[in-house]
């Protein structure tokens, strides 16, 4: 027996946003340890090294510390960013191919 009847979904769903605010923004950079969070993109940490270095000459940065994540489809875990935010006063990351 064939049925004449059909399931119809709804595709849409349902979202929930969470507002954040921005981080505090130095206002120099000079003495300032910056994090660079390379997120493993062909040229990445290629590009944030450069950029460092330029933040160290131009900008009087102290000191650059580079960490990575495994893979760039996935998040940096909470622990790096943890480490991140207790080294550094200014904290950049990047994406390159």
């Amino acid at each position: 027996m064939i049925c004449a009847a059909m399931d119809m979904l709804d595709p849409s769903g349902t979202t929930t946003v969470v507002a954040r605010s921005l981080a505090k923004r130095a206002a120099a950079l000079e003495g300032a340890v910056v994090g660079l969070l390379d997120n493993s993109k062909p040229n990445a940490r290629a590009l944030l090294e450069r950029v460092g270095e330029l933040l160290r000459e131009r900008f009087g940065a102290r000191e650059v510390r580079v960490w990575g994540k495994p893979t760039a489809s996935h998040g940096a875990g909470a622990s790096v960013l943890d480490e991140i935010a207790a080294a550094c006063s200014v904290a950049l990351t990047a994406s390159a191919d």
